[in-house]
């Protein structure tokens, strides 16, 4: 089988980590017998310095023209505190995901068995956490318009609009989730003050007629945030609107014991994308010491989600968890033995080559 793959390693530690998964990436598809066919592409402050786009044309037609998409990260400092910068790097990833229509990002969390000690919960809070959570990703305040400052410069605006369709499509994904996990799906909102959200829970209520062995319950963002560190296990599918699912899923990073651990996949109209879930650390870019695993999951998700690959995804997943029980791990799990981002990667490979 033939695996058209774009690569878009992007900023600080992105073609670090993206490296690491290709490895593991070849290395399931010398096992099982595919041929992976790779396409490198600009993206982000990378893109910006060569071409002036953080999206170019060239890059989105080398992620239409691919079965799936590996991406690595965006964001680089020199644009962080420039309030007059025309182009920033994180608007290519916005672009990214309104030309691909990657409406839905889905964002596993679970505890490895291996790493719960390195969690800041308590043991008995986290064993066995296992939910995903279904962002919507192309709507919102991220993306409504109007936006932008009044003339004097002192006040702001974002505007957060959501249409039914929208909330639709995303719900269903969800309710499809639920029904093949635990049958509880939870809708998190703030109903008692967003027009937005009571749009968001008049449709999930509609629809949860049409699933009944789904168990659906209604919560505020607020008391969300407090329930996933204190009974993270409750969870099962959680669906939620786009700011709101970007904390969330930043909040329950924590749950696993570093950032650099969580995956997630992009999916919608077109190309599904499959990125890390964390950031471009430049302090950390070119020194070999971040953390490939996120990147290596989301390589596994890719094999599973847009190539229905569901042996080589295990394969992937069982090599990682092994590189735990064998402390082959990066500074972030284990700084008294750290293994180098390149290290990790290459005994993954070896792994997955002789198991």
């Amino acid at each position: 089988m033939k695996l058209n793959i774009a690569l878009l390693p992007g900023d600080g530690i992105g073609p670090e980590i993206v490296d690491q998964a290709v490895k593991v990436t070849d290395a399931v598809c010398a096992k099982f017998g595919h041929t992976p066919l790779y396409t490198a592409a600009l993206t982000g402050a990378s893109a910006i310095d060569k071409v002036g786009d953080p999206y170019p044309e060239e890059t989105h037609q080398a992620c239409m023209d691919s079965d799936a998409v590996l991406f690595g990260a965006i964001g680089d400092p020199r644009f962080d505190n420039d309030p007059a910068a025309k182009v920033r790097p994180e608007t290519g990833l916005l672009a990214m995901r309104n030309k691909l229509g990657l409406y839905a990002n889905i964002r596993p969390v679970m505890c490895f068995p291996s790493l719960v000690h390195k969690s800041p919960l308590r043991e008995a809070l986290i064993e066995g956490v296992d939910f995903v959570v279904i962002r919507e990703l192309t709507g919102g305040i991220y993306f409504g318009r109007p936006q932008g400052r009044t003339e004097d410069m002192n006040t702001a605006y974002d505007t957060c609009v959501y249409h039914r369709y929208e909330v639709e499509r995303i719900a269903k994904l969800a309710f499809g989730f639920a029904m093949e996990r635990d049958k509880k799906l939870c809708l998190v909102d703030k109903a008692n003050v967003l027009a937005t959200s009571r749009l968001w829970r008049e449709v999930v209520q509609g629809m949860a007629a049409g699933y009944p062995d789904v168990s659906v319950e209604y919560m505020f963002v607020d008391n969300a945030a407090m329930q996933m560190i204190q009974h993270p296990k409750r969870f099962d599918v959680v669906v939620t609107e786009n700011m709101f699912g970007d904390i969330l899923t930043d909040e329950a990073s924590v749950i696993t014991g570093s950032l650099g651990l969580l995956p997630s996949a992009s999916v919608g109209l077109h190309t599904s994308v499959f990125e890390p879930i964390h950031g471009s650390y430049p302090k950390a870019a070119g020194k070999n010491i971040a953390n490939p695993l996120a990147a290596v999951l989301s390589a596994a998700m890719m094999f599973e989600y847009a190539f229905q690959l569901e042996q080589e995804a295990a394969m992937i997943r069982k090599a990682v968890e092994s590189s735990f029980d064998a402390g082959v791990v990066t500074e972030d799990i284990d700084s008294t033995r750290a293994s180098k981002t390149s290290q990790v990667g290459d005994w993954l490979a070896d792994y997955i080559e002789n198991h």
